[in-house]
């Protein structure tokens, strides 16, 4: 009792300071605009944006709502399934209990991310309500993660969670004690997961990058999101050779095109939660002509022809409805890729609904640089 009325001090000292910090002068040192909510994965502007091409009936978007709202509906006959140990063995030494302890919070993730979006683009407070459910569930319950990839499939997977809590940020039916409860939370088990793992060099830096920018645009920690940019901009040219593959993903055997689909993934979404908090833009970020553009139009053409990939014979590709299709869908906007926007619209409107989310309503939610108007 004593560690949990000490918790709810320091998380009330908490929004004091995040109170002051945005009602902070433009002219403060670091932009902090980005860090209003809702921001992070999507700021207010993008939301706008969508919920006017839905009113015109434009699509891929309208398709894409209409799909949204079939999984939000869907997720108010699921029960929640928060674990106080979130135990996860490594994938390749127990993959049974290790698909079966993360589909609890990948399948709570997803749904409180589509309900929560839902919410937002119709304004409908029962899937605000339903969003709420699986939050104050993982909140009240969970603990600890635990096992080899215990801080590996949290920080991927407990992404849609966060940006749930962010798109909830100004729906005042979520009761202060189970908003807090859920912030601290967040700062005492999601945000250490991702912090433990976000100086490793392949994939697993990336996701706990990703969380930790997610985690500090929710708790608007502009030192946290500073440093996980400063991390991206360390190791990124040591990430992508010359010619665009990535060493740490295509050692991967068979799996070597997921990977660089899994690696890039969460870097372009933080670098795009980065662009909104900061206006920093990574994605124009290169070094001797290596980008992350350089690794996308790896991604994409050996995607597209594996049997020329030279890293392992017969290597997994991806497709159009699933990965890299979400990614290409999202990366077409960043970069006006022609070619990428042509190989995600046969699969309009793209849904990765399952492991990780990043790009998850890429067809709904336009990402670009450009001004949304």
């Amino acid at each position: 009792m004593i560690k949990t009325l000490t918790s709810y001090l320091v998380f009330s000292l908490f929004l004091l300071i995040r109170g002051n910090a945005m009602a902070s002068s433009p002219e403060s040192v670091l932009d902090i605009s980005g860090l209003r909510q809702p921001g992070g994965m999507h700021p207010r502007v993008q939301i706008d944006y969508v919920k006017k091409q839905i009113k015109a009936k434009k699509q891929p978007f309208l398709d894409g709502y209409h799909q949204l709202l079939k999984y939000a509906a869907t997720a108010q006959m699921h029960e929640t399934h928060a674990l106080i140990d979130f135990s996860v063995p490594g994938y390749y030494v127990d993959s049974a209990n290790h698909r079966k302890n993360s589909k609890s919070l990948q399948s709570d993730s997803f749904d409180a991310y589509a309900c929560a979006l839902a919410y937002q683009l119709s304004g409908e407070a029962k899937y605000a309500q339903e969003a709420i459910r699986f939050l104050n569930d993982w909140a009240a319950k969970n603990t600890q993660y635990s096992d080899a990839d215990g801080s590996l499939v949290m920080s991927y997977s407990g992404t849609g969670l966060v940006m749930a809590a962010e798109l909830l940020s100004d729906y005042k039916g979520w009761k202060q004690e189970d908003r807090q409860e859920f912030f601290i939370w967040v700062g005492n088990v999601y945000r250490k997961a991702c912090n433990q793992i976000r100086n490793r060099k392949n994939n697993w830096g990336d996701w706990g990058r990703f969380g930790s920018m997610l985690s500090a645009q929710l708790l608007a920690d502009q030192s946290e999101m500073a440093e996980n940019i400063r991390l991206i901009k360390s190791d990124l040219f040591s990430k992508i050779a010359q010619d665009g593959h990535m060493p740490h993903e295509t050692a991967r055997g068979a799996n070597g095109i997921w990977y660089t689909y899994f690696s890039l993934a969460p870097i372009t979404a933080s670098m795009w939660v980065g662009y909104q908090a900061t206006g920093e833009n990574l994605f124009a970020y290169s070094q001797n002509n290596v980008s992350v553009k350089s690794a996308m139009d790896y991604l994409y053409q050996y995607n597209l022809k594996p049997e020329e990939w030279t890293w392992f014979k017969n290597p997994r590709p991806g497709s159009p409805g699933t990965w890299p299709g979400n990614l290409l869908e999202a990366m077409s906007g960043v970069y006006q890729d022609a070619q990428y926007a042509a190989y995600a619209k046969q699969a309009q409107p793209i849904c990765y609904d399952f492991h990780h989310f990043a790009w998850t309503f890429p067809s709904l939610m336009k990402v670009q640089l450009t001004p949304f108007k």
